[in-house]
């Protein structure tokens, strides 16, 4: 009885000093003498590192991203009900602001990060370091962001629209071009226009590449129409309706038409490329499958995949093919049992046929760039800046100089490439994000000085300075001393 007394002592006053104790921690921190807790939730929220080797920083944002770009000096992070900007050297939260989407436009020298709410018109242009507002516009309902361009969109009635191009940081509009209404989707930022959709890969974001040049030529559809835009002088070159086996895409300078017909139980395609100024043929090709259609009665719903100027089909044999969209050439023709991952206007990277490697191919000649060992699911991305490889088993994030293949990043991760920039890219998980910095110190890889990162057309390198807006083949351009490629 007294043993059973003392230890019933014990406990009392065990628990007794365990609250005397709380009590007094709690009494500090509320009147700021001494406050434990941000620590200790420090030491038990602590991030595993989110690759092996360990990123450059590593931090936790507040919620899952929608996407990260890399703008200049800084990461631009958009979440579901806002937008934040973080230091690419240090990982540091620089601003934040509530917005229900965004879009960076310009180069990496004088980028701006477009934000806005969803169904309320308008949007403003931030400084990408500070946050500061250097544009507002309170009657835009749709923006489209590019390297050298921002083009916006703005409605009267339903059939009454204006779409304006922008320099990135400018203050008036490079030029306005009527369009008689915009389809209901054409809402908030980038939504789709009739080009190419790109290649996918797991683990790779759709938006690694950041903004792209614009093209020289921009299809808007429009109750069923496709409206051909000329983005150097605004100037609309076309108004098409589609026939009913038709899909219409506008891709390198051409405005393509697209036939599919449904035939004994198989789909047969004809493609027919027209010069949008003078209405005229340029090329064709029958027999080309460019994944357009779907097995339902040969319906196509879907833009052909490509990227920039290049499309990407399959022929009668089965085997994958790169196009070029201007003069129809074929760039690059698969081998049996290989398979296309990655494209642009200069490389093509395509699993061999043992499904044990990547291969990179520059386009337009049989020439093989470099290869690498890697599984029969492994994906990949073209950037100016780098190829991004991802692979499992082990899972493994790899940044190669597209051109020679040489390592810049080599990850054993679970996480995803986000963003690639000149110098190194970025990588999550979850909320996780961090910073990985390439090998090489410099130049960008792969890219020569002056070209901004903008690969040239048609799979010939890159594209001299100041020529973005003069199509493929310089076709847009009057200077005489320029000539055309033939």
């Amino acid at each position: 009885m007294i043993v059973a007394t003392v230890c019933g002592v014990a406990k009392g006053s065990v628990r007794g000093g365990l609250l005397l104790g709380l009590a007094v921690v709690v009494a500090l921190a509320a009147t700021g003498v001494w406050n434990p807790f941000p620590g200790l939730w420090d030491w038990v929220d602590r991030s595993e590192p989110i690759s092996e080797p360990d990123v450059v920083w590593q931090v936790r944002v507040g919620g899952t991203p929608r996407s990260v770009t890399i703008a200049g000096d800084t990461v631009v992070v958009e979440q579901r009900t806002r937008v934040e900007a973080r230091s690419l050297a240090t990982g540091a939260q620089l601003w934040e602001r509530k917005a229900d989407w965004s879009a960076v436009a310009g180069g990496d020298r004088d980028p701006v990060v477009a934000v806005g709410k969803l169904l309320v018109k308008g949007y403003e242009l931030l400084d990408p370091t500070t946050g500061v507002t250097r544009r507002r516009d309170d009657d835009a309902v749709a923006v489209w962001t590019y390297r050298n361009l921002l083009l916006d969109a703005h409605c009267t009635d339903a059939t009454d629209c204006t779409l304006s191009a922008w320099d990135p940081r400018g203050t008036a509009p490079l030029w306005t071009a009527f369009l008689p209404g915009v389809s209901s989707g054409l809402l908030a930022d980038n939504p789709g226009l009739r080009g190419t959709r790109r290649l996918t890969a797991t683990r790779i974001d759709d938006r690694v590449a950041g903004p792209e040049s614009v093209p020289p030529l921009l299809g808007f559809p429009v109750d069923g129409r496709v409206h051909v835009v000329d983005t150097a002088t605004g100037r609309v070159l076309q108004n098409v309706e589609p026939d009913r086996d038709e899909r219409l895409s506008v891709v390198g300078g051409r405005m393509l038409r697209i036939a599919a017909r449904s035939q004994d139980g198989n789909c047969y395609f004809a493609i027919s490329a027209r010069d949008p100024a003078t209405g005229q043929e340029a090329w064709t090709r029958a027999g080309v499958n460019l994944r357009t259609a779907d097995s339902a009665g040969c319906v196509q719903r879907e833009d052909p995949q490509g990227a920039r100027n290049v499309l990407i089909g399959v022929g009668p044999d089965g085997r994958e093919a790169v196009i070029d969209g201007y003069d129809g050439r074929l760039l690059w023709v698969g081998e049996p049992g290989t398979r296309l991952i990655a494209v642009d206007d200069r490389y093509a990277l395509f699993r061999a046929a043992d499904k044990r490697s990547v291969v990179a191919r520059e386009l337009g000649t049989d020439r093989v760039l470099w290869t690498r060992p890697a599984s029969g699911k492994a994906g990949a991305a073209l950037t100016p800046y780098a190829a991004v490889v991802a692979d499992e088993k082990p899972s493994r994030l790899v940044a190669v100089d597209p051109r020679s293949g040489r390592e810049l990043a080599v990850l054993r991760t679970p996480a995803n490439a986000l963003a690639v920039g000149p110098q190194g890219m970025i990588v999550g998980e979850g909320r996780e994000i961090g910073y990985v910095r390439f090998g090489a110190i410099g130049a960008a890889p792969g890219v020569p000085p002056g070209s901004g990162g903008i690969p040239g057309p048609g799979g010939t390198g890159p594209a001299p300075e100041g020529d973005d807006n003069c199509g493929p083949k310089r076709e847009l351009c009057d200077d005489p001393a320029g000539g055309k490629d033939g």
